[in-house]
């Protein structure tokens, strides 16, 4: 019984227990997040994201840069969101400011895998072997076709795939997309994919001298 709640006649505490427990049924229903389903189109204009990622700036920031919003930079939020997990399939890599915010959840404890292309992550600028040296797990094909997948699963909850590549060409100048949904229809299948291809490129697999891919 609630305080002051047993000085009442009964009918007025039963109608002061109901109005009570339909007030908070109707807080819970307005605290509860609807899915998440947003849509980001690029090229991106280039913007600051120093504050996104810890980088330690005096207010205001003095660089040259716009700091208004970006669908990069509401890229990295979405990424930078990841309490737990985060799993990244991609077949290029080599944006510094995606590379920057994995690093930074490693660095939070986050647990990352990521899972790549054997031929693109050895291009200059590829942001995997910094990865790898800072103790995040990556694993790569040893097949003749490409690893040609671009998915990332925030917290196994959250999906974000689309045509972009994680690479500063793609996200400057070319015209790509990224969907990025909370719906468990769309996430369990990706994350099955996701671990049915991190068993597949597990080293113990891997060959010394695989066949060379064919160009695209």
């Amino acid at each position: 019984m609630w305080p002051g709640l047993e000085a009442l006649p009964w009918r007025w505490a039963g109608g002061a227990a109901l109005a009570l427990g339909l007030a908070l049924l109707v807080r819970g229903w307005r605290r509860r997040r609807a899915p998440r389903r947003e849509v980001l189109f690029f090229p991106s204009p280039v913007t600051c994201t120093a504050a996104l990622l810890g980088e330690p700036r005096p207010a205001p920031c003095p660089c040259p840069l716009p700091h208004g919003d970006s669908p990069l930079a509401r890229l990295l939020r979405r990424l930078l969101s990841a309490r737990r997990s985060l799993e990244l399939c991609l077949f290029a890599f080599s944006s510094p400011q995606l590379g920057r915010a994995v690093q930074l959840l490693h660095r939070r404890g986050v647990r990352v895998r990521l899972v790549t292309d054997a031929d693109y992550m050895a291009l200059s600028g590829s942001q995997v072997g910094r990865l790898r040296q800072a103790g995040i797990q990556v694993r790569h094909d040893q097949e003749s076709g490409y690893m040609h997948h671009k998915f990332a699963i925030v917290d196994k909850k959250m999906l974000i795939t689309g045509s972009l590549n994680w690479t500063t060409q793609a996200i400057q100048n070319n015209r790509e997309n990224v969907l990025i949904v909370e719906d468990a229809e769309y996430v369990e299948p990706f994350l099955a994919e996701f671990e049915r291809i991190w068993e597949e490129y597990n080293p113990a697999n891997y060959t010394f001298f695989p066949n060379k891919k064919e160009q695209k």
